[in-house]
Order: structure tokens, then C-alpha cells, then sequence
């Protein structure tokens, strides 16, 4: 399975989930790759010194001597999980690639070159519709999206919709909504429950059963290179991760 994980706003847990979903997939002893495309390469640092990385997904795309497989590292943990790192450098991608007819097909090229080395790949996407996103979407075979449990939580979904169907249409008619996952929810307040059955109107059984509760234990993990598996145990956010890693396998 490839699952891109996906939305054009920031701020809804898209980082969080991909970090952590990644880690639970590797702990059930699945080869996993967790592809950074986002220039703030927090995905990348959650489990690696970006520092010490030589190549980034900058150079897969820009350099054709350069390859995925080249830029793959090892997590410093769980076993089983591997990095392809991102940079900043990410940022001038689409202003580097204008008029380049393979543009949205690069990364797709670039998964074929590890003929099922990994069982399951996570790509973190930027919070934007770019040709970073696009390239995600046509070498995926499923999308996630986190949907923040907020006032403003179902703007600029259509957008983002619209862009599915366009990448169906051509490139990528294999592309499935594989769910909605609801994030950073806030139990306590009635806001937050009205949020949530607005969701499950719009997307219906697309929705997860699982939550991911607004959590500072999540916030905090990254800064200490860990998943919140190894962070915190026995958290909330620990619980939710993997009962969604449950419902992503029963799935896929």
C-alpha cells in the first residue's frame, strides 16, 4: 500500500499522523517507508538529524543520478522503518520544474525502482495543492486525509476533492479515499462533537471509528525524535494511533 496522507491546510494533525501512523505500521513488522515531502521536513526530523543527511527528496527529484533508494535511511526507531528525508530546498521544486511534461509522474518513476521493498509507504504531503501533492497523489494507491475538529474543519475540502477527481480521471484512476481520520478533537466541548457529526454527514462511512484527541503528549514527541509509541506510551494518543493503524490495515 501506498498511502499518501493529505490536506491543503495546515495545522490538522497531517505531520502527527503520518509520523505516528508510519511507527505503528513498523511495529506490526511491516517494512515501512515514510516519504517526507513537506519543505518544513518535520517528518523527517521527528526520527532523524536532517543534518546528517547527504540527499534529500529535493535531489530524487532534480537529479536524475540521484534515486529514491539513494536518499532512504534508517529511523533511529522502530525497527523496520525507514526515512526518505525532505529539505527546504523543497520549497523552489515547482519554480525548478515549470514545463517539465514528467513533473507529476517523478515519484511514481521513482517507487518503481524498489520493486516491493517495503510492504507499506507513508508519504507526509505539504499543506498545499502543488506539484508536491500532485506527485503524491499519482503514485498512491490510497489517500488519507485528517480533517481538524475545528470551526473552520470542512474549508477548502472541496478543493482538495476536486483535485482527487482530476488525478482519477488520468494519471492515476487506481487513486482510492482510503478515509477521513478526525484530529486534534476536544472531547470536552459541544463545538467539538458538533464538528465531528458534520464530518460523518459529509464523508459518511469514509470516516474512521478511531479519534485523535487534542494531545500534549503528540505536540511534545517530535521535539525528542520519537513516535509517540516510544514517547509515551501509554498515552491516549498512543491508544488512538494504533487503533487507526488497526483500521488502516482492515482497509487497505
Amino acid at each position: 500500500m501506498i498511502l499518501a496522507i493529505a490536506n491543503q491546510k495546515g495545522g490538522v494533525g497531517k505531520t502527527t499522523t503520518a509520523i505516528n501512523l508510519a511507527a505503528a505500521l513498523a511495529m506490526r513488522g511491516k517494512p515501512t517507508l515514510l516519504i517526507d515531502l513537506d519543505p518544513q521536513s518535520n517528518s523527517s526530523m521527528s526520527y532523524i538529524d536532517i543534518r546528517n543527511a547527504e540527499k534529500s527528496m529535493y535531489d530524487v527529484f532534480v537529479d536524475n543520478a540521484i534515486h529514491l533508494a539513494d536518499v532512504i535511511v534508517p529511523a533511529t526507531s522502530p525497527p523496520n522503518l525507514s526515512i526518505a528525508p525532505a529539505r527546504i530546498a523543497l520549497a523552489k521544486l515547482e519554480q525548478r520544474m515549470v514545463g517539465e511534461l514528467d513533473a507529476p509522474f517523478r515519484l511514481k518513476d521513482e517507487l518503481a525502482t524498489l520493486n516491493g521493498r517495503y510492504s507499506h509507504i507513508v508519504i507526509d504531503c505539504p499543506p498545499a495543492l502543488g506539484l508536491l501533492t500532485i506527485n503524491a497523489l499519482v503514485a498512491s494507491s490510497h489517500l488519507l486525509i485528517p480533517i481538524q475538529s475545528s470551526y473552520f474543519a470542512l474549508e477548502g475540502t472541496d478543493d482538495l476533492l476536486e483535485t482527487i477527481e482530476k488525478v482519477r480521471q488520468r494519471p492515476n484512476p487506481e487513486l482510492q479515499i482510503l478515509g477521513v481520520v478526525i484530529t486534534m478533537h476536544d472531547k470536552r466541548t459541544a463545538l467539538a462533537r458538533d464538528i465531528q457529526d458534520q464530518i460523518r454527514k459529509v464523508f459518511g462511512d469514509k470516516v474512521f471509528r478511531t479519534v485523535i484527541s487534542k494531545s500534549v503528549r503528540l505536540e511534545e514527541s517530535p521535539a525528542y525524535r520519537e513516535s509517540i509509541f516510544t514517547f509515551a506510551p501509554e498515552s491516549s494518543g498512543a491508544a488512538e494511533y494504533y487503533s487507526l493503524c488497526e483500521e488502516v490495515i482492515d482497509r487497505a
